[in-house]
């Protein structure tokens, strides 16, 4: 079941591009814009996001240690059930976001707000970026951007209820929005442009209501 989570979390981030490029688009052009050779580029990039996957980790590690505290407390097993249950409907709301049906998934993104406003000074101090250390920790505050994709991966870490499980579920779903956001960085006006086609849209959307459908299908 454990492998089975992680390669479902690995594809929401991967599918979930379109999302990712409304929410980090602006980042990681602006990130872009400032390495315009080649051979700085993509250090820098593999940098900025290695610093994000290390926060998606430490988020994971968190919060499944925070679910494992809870289960153990309550001693109830039905809990940790509900708890995926809830990932999972979290999972299908993020699928209807993204085919333009439901806007459930922003309000979900408002609970970040306050500690983003807390670190984007932070991250603004560490520009322009002009060492490998200042992009990994460039990245791992923009790990906590307020982001309803991560929220929903968040609560498949909770109910794992494992800080290792937990942290393991985050770097799944990292790993799976890897391939777009270094994607975005080269490409970003002609991805930002495919993923507003309808097309692309209701597909994506489809497949991720489609998986958490399935995960829900196997938790009951």
């Amino acid at each position: 079941m454990q492998e089975f989570d992680l390669a479902a979390l690995f594809m929401l981030g991967f599918l979930a591009g379109g999302h990712c490029l409304g929410m980090c688009g602006g980042i990681v052009a602006a990130l872009s814009l400032q390495q315009r050779q080649a051979t700085r580029h993509w250090p820098l990039m593999l940098a900025y996001n290695s610093g994000r996957l290390a926060s998606y980790s430490l988020v994971g590690a968190l919060v499944g240690g925070i679910g494992g505290l809870g289960i153990a407390a309550l001693n109830i097993e039905a809990l940790q059930y509900l708890l995926y249950a809830l990932a999972n409907l979290l999972l299908i709301a993020m699928g209807l976001y993204l085919m333009g049906v439901s806007a459930f998934i922003t309000q979900l993104e408002r609970l970040g707000k306050p500690l983003w406003r807390y670190l984007q000074p932070a991250m603004q101090r560490l520009l322009p970026v002009r060492t490998l250390r200042q992009a990994v920790l460039v990245g791992a505050l923009w790990g906590w951007l307020p982001c309803g994709m991560v929220y929903t991966a968040s609560l498949s870490a909770l109910a794992s209820g494992s800080v290792s499980k937990g942290a393991l579920t985050m770097l799944a779903f990292g790993l799976g929005t890897l391939p777009n956001l270094l994607a975005m960085g080269a490409f970003a006006d002609a991805l930002r442009t495919l993923a507003r086609q309808p097309l692309v849209r209701w597909t994506s959307g489809g497949l991720i209501c489609a998986l958490g459908l399935w995960r829900l299908v196997q938790v009951l």
